[in-house]
């Protein structure tokens, strides 16, 4: 297979330009992947010889280490084609990150044989480490681990315990796909293709060098170990936030292309309209979905903006500032549902037709806004608790 390093593929505007070329092939795909559940092969290779795969990954392993805004805009032009394919680069590219922030013997070793590698994990800690001679012993299973189908490592969070089962910390797992299985378990109406099942270790040996408490990185306490790499200074729950948000502008910008290039040729039911881009209520529909899905940029481009300026800075932001990246999320992951709900009105109820691609971008945006670490009300009633001075929070993923 070619590589992205033949294709000279070196700066983010590398990797934009080959995703333009690639459009028209992950659009061919994109609904067979959503009907197979998972992302085709030709579409993944596609896209690792684009560099999709290496936008956080650090230059010493052969990475491009640009920045959250590049993951945006990257994963925002590929779900314009398909939204499950930019949720995979988009995930990859965040477990790669924050394995990263760590570094080490095991960061390496998982990036020896090639930059392009495909990274799944689950943060949540639903599994335990148990410590023997030379390593751990791990079990668990962790449900929802987006790019499982294409993964060559996992890195999943785990509670560290001791032989009576007693929680000692928690910590942040690495496992070769060798050391893992998949269980078929990702059934649901949306974001089918990206594969996100449940991942099962059971007695995996993992040795020491590839299991690291998470504390340190919840907390920021990485920013001054990359005093020369400000990509991996950013707080890291901002950063989650802001990255899950590329797929869904994509997605609005492909449903608003969808129905402004139908509106010329469709006529608006059961009325004397011939077109719909005739449409006084129509016209005023698609305005309204442009300005919400243009609302969603203004406030992810702020957000991403805001973590940088934190990172190149060497500061962990306090928690008003992160909290209202977590508000900045909201309101972008609301705009796009709320433009979405608009431009289904405006095209009509063949927008629901299974040859419409309409409907998988309706489906794949509202499963996709409903991520745990982006909630809108727990972002919101955060952010309130943040403007009003309330220490107490109701989740540590500011």
């Amino acid at each position: 297979m070619t590589t992205a390093a033949n294709n000279r593929i070196e700066t983010i505007e590398d990797v934009l330009a080959r995703i333009k070329e690639l459009t028209p092939l992950i659009r061919k795909n994109a609904a067979e992947g959503d009907s197979a559940r998972r992302v085709s092969e030709e579409t993944i290779d596609a896209l690792k010889e684009a560099g999709a795969f290496r936008i956080l990954v650090p230059r010493r392993v052969g990475g491009l280490e640009t920045s959250s805004r590049a993951l945006l805009d990257v994963t925002s032009a590929i779900a314009e084609a398909d939204g499950g394919a930019a949720w995979i680069v988009m995930l990859s590219n965040t477990n790669a990150w924050i394995a990263a922030l760590k570094g080490g013997s095991a960061f390496e070793e998982m990036y020896a044989a090639s930059p392009d590698l495909i990274v799944a994990g689950v943060l949540t800690p639903s599994g335990t480490v148990r410590k023997v001679a030379g390593g751990y012993w791990v079990n668990g299973r962790w449900p929802y681990a987006s790019a499982s189908l294409h993964a060559d490592w996992a890195t999943n969070g785990a509670l560290l315990v001791d032989d009576d089962g007693q929680v000692l910390d928690q910590v942040g797992i690495a496992m070769p796909r060798a050391d893992f299985q998949i269980e078929d378990t990702w059934y649901v109406a949306g974001m089918r293709a990206s594969g996100s099942n449940t991942i099962v270790a059971e007695d995996v040996f993992v040795p020491d060098t590839r299991v690291s408490p998470l504390l340190p990185i919840l907390t920021g306490e990485y920013i001054s170990e990359h005093p020369d790499a400000p990509l991996y200074r950013s707080a890291m729950t901002s950063f989650m936030n802001v990255a899950v948000l590329g797929p869904q502008l994509g997605l609005g910008r492909a449903a608003l292309e969808l129905v402004r290039t139908k509106a010329a040729e469709k006529a608006l039911a059961y009325t004397t309209i011939t077109r719909q881009a005739d449409s006084v209520a129509f016209q005023l529909l698609v305005a309204e979905a442009a300005m919400k899905i243009e609302t969603a940029h203004l406030h992810a481009y702020r957000a991403t903006g805001d973590v940088q300026a934190h990172a190149e800075a060497g500061i962990y932001p306090a928690v008003l500032d992160r909290a209202r990246i977590r508000g900045d999320i909201a309101i972008a992951l609301r705009s796009i549902n709320e433009a979405l709900t608009i431009l289904l009105d405006a095209h009509g109820s063949g927008a629901f037709a299974e040859v419409n691609a309409m409907q998988r971008i309706w489906r794949d945006s509202n499963i996709a806004a409903r991520h745990a670490v982006t909630l809108p009300h727990v972002s919101m009633e955060t952010y309130g608790k943040a403007l009003l001075g309330i220490p107490e929070h109701i989740t540590p993923l500011i």
